[in-house]
């Protein structure tokens, strides 16, 4: 594989993201596209409030537009394309609803199911007119259990799991954009090695796009990536997994996401069955901030434990 095409499609996107950013959050600002911020969070955080949001369409953008000039335009390309712009489509008609219109609760549950599940039937659709192994594999084994057309419904599952998962863990300055550039790396890796061209130069493009735009991310943030990049970071994740057949693999590299799904979950379901809270707050990063630690040690021991994670996952595919 070219590493120097991988190089390139990172290199691209991180400086278009790194262009665009100057040219996007003026904009949202004067559109008062801002952030409302939770009264029962963190008091550091209502500073936030009229913070620009919806900047995943900067990193929407620039790997749009790196993919689009370094990848092969083959099935596999559209998989990857429909997962990130579909679900980011979504996540940007939330974000829309509940900024631009005003409307505090955005898309209702149904309507953003709706479009999720819209999303993941034309991805299974593409799976299945390329001969998409139906195998699932067993991280670092060589077992592999035959599900047949019940994979796709496994598809569907780690699409809305991991895109909900992604976007539950945007909520510090800077989190999401680390802890899926370091997820992404190990992607990259691992589509290199089984010669997964798409996948690889997609998951250069997402490093590149968003560590452009963790510059403008970063603690204190001049813009938040909202529904429209996160939901379009879990759905490209997702994709990559499921193209590289590292779809169990996914829990490990992404242990983050799911350890921050787990908590909302855990959460909810113990203050409707016990009427108490296990965390202080939850996604579980607020725990930890209502505990005392600022927002960059919340943000960097996040990101060591996601690289530890992701090397453990290289390790993994490697046996």
């Amino acid at each position: 594989m070219d590493m120097k095409v991988i190089f390139m499609a990172m290199g691209v996107s991180f400086l278009l993201a790194v262009i665009l950013g100057p040219l996007f959050i003026p904009l949202l600002r004067r559109l008062k596209f801002g952030q409302e911020i939770r009264t029962d969070g963190p008091q550091s955080h209502l500073k936030k409030k009229g913070t620009p949001t919806m900047g995943g369409i900067i990193i929407m953008l620039a790997l749009t537009l790196s993919f689009l000039r370094f990848a092969d335009k083959t099935t596999e390309f559209w998989v990857l394309l429909v997962a990130s712009l579909g679900f980011g489509l979504v996540g940007f008609l939330d974000d829309y609803i509940k900024i631009a219109l005003k409307r505090s609760l955005g898309l209702t549950a149904r309507q953003k199911l709706a479009g999720q599940l819209l999303f993941s039937i034309i991805v299974c659709v593409l799976l299945y007119s390329m001969n998409h192994s139906t195998a699932l594999l067993l991280p670092g084994t060589d077992v592999s259990l035959e599900l047949g057309w019940f994979y796709y419904a496994l598809v569907v599952i780690i699409m809305f799991a991991t895109s909900n998962s992604v976007n539950f863990t945007d909520g510090v300055d800077g989190l999401l954009s680390g802890t899926s550039a370091i997820a992404f790396g190990a992607f990259t890796l691992i589509a290199m090695n089984v010669t997964e061209h798409e996948s690889a130069v997609f998951s250069a493009a997402m490093i590149g796009a968003v560590l452009g735009f963790l510059i403008f991310n970063a603690h204190p943030a001049k813009v938040f990536m909202g529904d429209t990049g996160s939901l379009g970071i879990g759905g490209g994740l997702a994709a990559v997994a499921i193209l590289t057949k590292t779809e169990l693999l996914l829990i490990v590299i992404g242990g983050v996401f799911v350890v921050e799904m787990l908590s909302v979950i855990l959460q909810v379901g113990s203050f409707k069955l016990r009427k108490k809270r296990i965390f202080k707050m939850s996604p579980i990063h607020h725990h930890f901030e209502l505990s005392g630690w600022s927002e960059w040690r919340v943000v960097t021991t996040f990101w060591f434990v996601g690289l530890l994670l992701a090397a453990l996952g290289l390790v993994l595919h490697r046996l």
